[in-house]
């Protein structure tokens, strides 16, 4: 499932001028309801959207403008901060919308068909390991924690203060870097305890690539970036669990959580996610 290459081939849909291509935004196993769909935008430019059905399996999808999904199209405007988050922001919507009438699999941005015909039989050809994903992903959200640290430490004694000779400032300058280092070790300690606490929550886990300072917009370092998959039934004692921890482990490190989610990080049949209980490198 990827984006469309011989978009100009596709043929005319009513309602969107020009020739379109099928975006499929999840694929569900109980159909979204017309009001639902009808009160929900998709992709700038394109049809309504609309429900295809693949056996038991019912895709979410919208006809958009093939000029302006074709690969060459799509890496241009992908590359524009204000256009990619447009995009994300429409594949949201439209997941969320299939995601309101029960389990869903949310599909990558921009999976896109040169027709209906062709995106059923990519689902249909997929059918068992969607059931297995929707099965998996029912009555379940995704949970985002993170963690920072550690803290900037005071400033160092300015070069004038104390003994001035060459050596006295070597010792306190990698008396600094000892202080440092050792805070990031501690920091990333805590990290590894969070995550294996929460994962005792959770019926699957997985750690991403901890975020830039330049992306978070803070000047503490991110040593944890997870997602946790967990049971509506469990959701309150997650919570709990991180505020708990949050506490233990402040001032050292700062614990922070956000979801419910749909989810996303564990939409893939290959995805890397470690089940609950599983141990993780450190």
């Amino acid at each position: 499932m990827s984006s469309v290459a011989a978009a100009r081939t596709a043929p005319a849909r009513p309602g969107v001028p020009g020739p379109t291509v099928t975006c499929v935004f999840a694929v569900t196993d109980t159909p979204v309801a017309e009001e639902v769909r009808a009160a929900t935008p998709g992709h700038e430019g394109g049809g309504p959207l609309r429900v295809l059905r693949a056996g038991p399996l019912h895709l979410l999808v919208q006809d958009v403008p093939a000029a302006a999904f074709t690969e060459e199209a799509l890496a241009e405007r992908l590359n524009r901060p204000d256009e990619l988050e447009r995009c994300a922001r429409a594949h949201h919507r439209g997941v969320r919308v299939a995601a309101s009438a029960g389990s869903a699999v949310p599909l990558p941005m921009a999976t896109l068909y040169l027709d209906d015909g062709k995106a059923v039989r990519a689902v249909a050809a997929r059918e068992a390991s969607l059931r297995v994903l929707l099965d998996r992903l029912r009555d379940r959200t995704e949970w985002a924690v993170k963690v920072h640290g550690p803290a900037a430490a005071p400033a160092a004694a300015a070069a004038g203060d104390g003994p001035a000779d060459g050596r006295s400032y070597l010792r306190r300058a990698s008396a600094r870097r000892r202080t440092e280092r050792e805070g990031r070790e501690d920091a990333l300690a805590r990290a590894h305890a969070v995550d294996r606490e929460l994962r005792r929550y959770a019926v699957a886990a997985t750690r991403h690539r901890p975020q830039s300072e330049q992306l978070t917009g803070r000047s503490v370092p991110q040593v944890l970036n997870a997602a946790y998959l967990v049971d509506e039934a469990r959701r309150e004692a997650f919570v709990e669990s991180v505020g708990a921890l949050a506490r233990v482990h402040h001032p050292a490190v700062e614990v922070t959580v956000s979801g419910p989610w749909i989810p996303y990080s564990f939409a893939r049949a290959d995805e890397g996610a470690c089940e609950a209980g599983q141990e993780v490198p450190g």
